[in-house]
């Protein structure tokens, strides 16, 4: 096995932080996108976390530790908020690394995007996978069929559909052998290095997964995380079901909880649309050994540093 990383693991111990905070600002906005999470409308909330309540929300992220977990805020439209710059101010003077994830509103105008700059923001406008989670499965059955000189394609039977993406992601110039090398997937789940707080400061596992935990109004968000039955349930793969519970993948996969609660009910069911049977890919030893090599690295705090390109 090459030292290449397939994906990346969190430098601190997911029990005691999160990677990353979401918190929902508003859900105020002049948009009406259906496939928007936050069932935005058009006013803000009485009861949204006033300038107060935010500036206590941050200090209960700062009070992980350093360095600190990303906090994002995000939407409904964050610039509907007044104070949005004054919270981005006083998180930097807390120790808290603030981004913005904007919405494509008539507010998000070059003035503002200096202002909330120069406030000490980072701007999170690059597209990501958010529910992806069996992204990581595949990052890593590419590694290791690359290693042993195999063809992804084959082995791991990939159809018309892939040939048709991939031919097409390449006329748009969006194929891989034209992009920068670029960093491996992150190893987050819901409840697993990731917090969601609502408008009202509700706190979730995820923005997906309408289970609330608690709020940051009542229990610290520290207590919530780490102690609370939804969190430290999420983050112990051997309570989940069907077939993510025996896949050999379920430590860094995981499957989508908020889809498995969606379908049944459940947030520890299979992942209800994930086609991959366990134990069907054909290199186990081998993936044996990178995933025990990895989890390794992981833990010597060594990991996270290298770049590749698939």
């Amino acid at each position: 096995m090459s030292g290449v990383r397939a994906i990346r693991r969190q430098h601190q111990n997911v029990a005691d932080k999160p990677f990353i905070v979401i918190w929902e600002s508003t859900r105020a906005c002049p948009l009406a996108c259906p496939h928007c999470r936050a069932e935005a409308v058009p006013d803000r909330d009485p009861r949204e976390l006033d300038t107060a309540a935010a500036r206590d929300l941050l200090r209960q992220v700062a009070a992980f530790g350093q360095p600190a977990p990303l906090f994002v805020i995000t939407g409904g439209d964050p610039f509907q908020r007044s104070d949005l710059t004054e919270l981005i101010a006083y998180g930097k003077a807390t120790g808290v690394r603030v981004a913005v994830s904007p919405s494509g509103t008539p507010t998000l105008t070059p003035g503002r995007l200096r202002n909330v700059h120069e406030a000490g923001v980072g701007l999170t406008v690059p597209a990501k996978t958010t529910e992806a989670h069996h992204f990581r499965r595949v990052a890593l059955q590419r590694k290791v069929l690359a290693d042993a000189g195999e063809d992804h394609i084959e082995v791991l039977g990939l159809g018309p559909l892939y040939r048709r993406l991939r031919d097409r992601a390449a006329e748009l110039g969006l194929d891989a052998g034209r992009r920068r090398a670029r960093r491996p997937p992150l190893d987050v789940n819901a409840g697993r290095g990731f917090v969601f707080v609502s408008h009202t400061g509700t706190v979730h596992p995820s923005g997906f997964l309408p289970l609330g935990a608690g709020s940051v109004r009542e229990r610290p968000l520290t207590e919530i995380y780490r102690a609370s039955e939804l969190f430290t349930g999420l983050r112990d793969a051997d309570r989940l079901g069907g077939r993510c519970g025996r896949c050999e993948f379920r430590r860094v996969c995981g499957g989508s909880r908020s889809r498995a609660y969606g379908i049944t009910g459940d947030p520890y069911a299979e992942e209800p649309w994930c086609g991959y049977r366990p134990g069907s890919f054909p290199y186990q030893r081998e993936l044996a050994a990178l995933l025990t090599g990895d989890m390794r690295h992981a833990e010597s705090g060594a990991m996270g540093t290298v770049e590749v390109s698939e």
